[in-house]
């Protein structure tokens, strides 16, 4: 992974991971470790005029302004995120969606379900008919699409919807449907054509609505969580 990705993914996790800052009262650890995480990501941008202006909002933070400090220095990490995205690799362009764009994650997650030929299996312990409903359109006509849900806490409508999907793509739009044994999903992710692992930080049913979403390319691990999960696939309920 490019230095250029790794920030790009750093500054990302971090607009994630922001803490509350609203009240008053004196910074806690956790938000005083937020706030050197967020210098240090900006200072490596390599951008003075960034770093100035966080410095300054930062400072604001221990005053009756720190409202208006709080939304400065996201406008700053966020700027500091599309400046590390222009200079990331495309294949790792877009991976990171700001809160509530749900067209952006459409458009994000249709980019790796459009690269599939052979085979899309999608594992998420919390799947609903969302899968279907605005994303398994961007699968191309015949590739295959397998789904694989917790039986404890899969939605109820993803089983009539699949029946549906079905009836009426028949062979069209291949889809399967399992649902894998309590606690044995550990993952959100899209494994595509066997070889390339993609995980998410959220469950495609939330994705992007109420907070930040990632898509995370595991190139390291790509190979062991495919294996993993085909194994728990070939042991699991058929529900399409």
């Amino acid at each position: 992974m490019s230095k250029p990705e790794v920030l790009y993914r750093q500054i990302g996790r971090l607009i994630e991971t922001a803490p509350d800052f609203s009240g008053l009262g004196v910074l806690n650890a956790e938000q005083l470790r937020w706030l050197g995480r967020a210098r240090a990501l900006v200072v490596a941008g390599n951008d003075p005029a960034l770093n100035v202006e966080l410095d300054l909002a930062a400072k604001a933070m221990q005053s009756a302004r720190r409202g208006d400090a709080s939304q400065t220095i996201m406008r700053v990490l966020y700027s500091a995120l599309a400046s590390a995205e222009l200079k990331a690799p495309p294949s790792a362009q877009g991976a990171f969606i700001p809160a509530g764009n749900r067209f952006d994650a459409f458009a994000a997650l249709a980019k790796v379900l459009q690269t599939a030929t052979v085979d899309v299996f999608v594992v998420d312990p919390y799947m609903d008919e969302t899968v279907l409903t605005d994303f398994a359109g961007a699968i191309a006509i015949g590739v295959p699409l397998r789904l694989l849900a917790d039986q404890a806490t899969v939605k109820p409508l993803l089983a009539p919807a699949s029946k549906m999907w079905v009836a009426q793509h028949t062979t069209t739009r291949p889809l399967q449907v399992r649902s894998a044994p309590p606690k044995t999903l550990h993952d959100r992710a899209i494994f595509v054509d066997g070889k390339t692992a993609w995980l998410l930080t959220q469950s495609l049913k939330d994705f992007a609505k109420r907070s930040p979403a990632e898509i995370v390319r595991a190139d390291d691990t790509s190979s062991l969580k495919i294996a993993a999960y085909e194994a728990v696939w070939a042991s699991a309920s058929v529900i399409v």
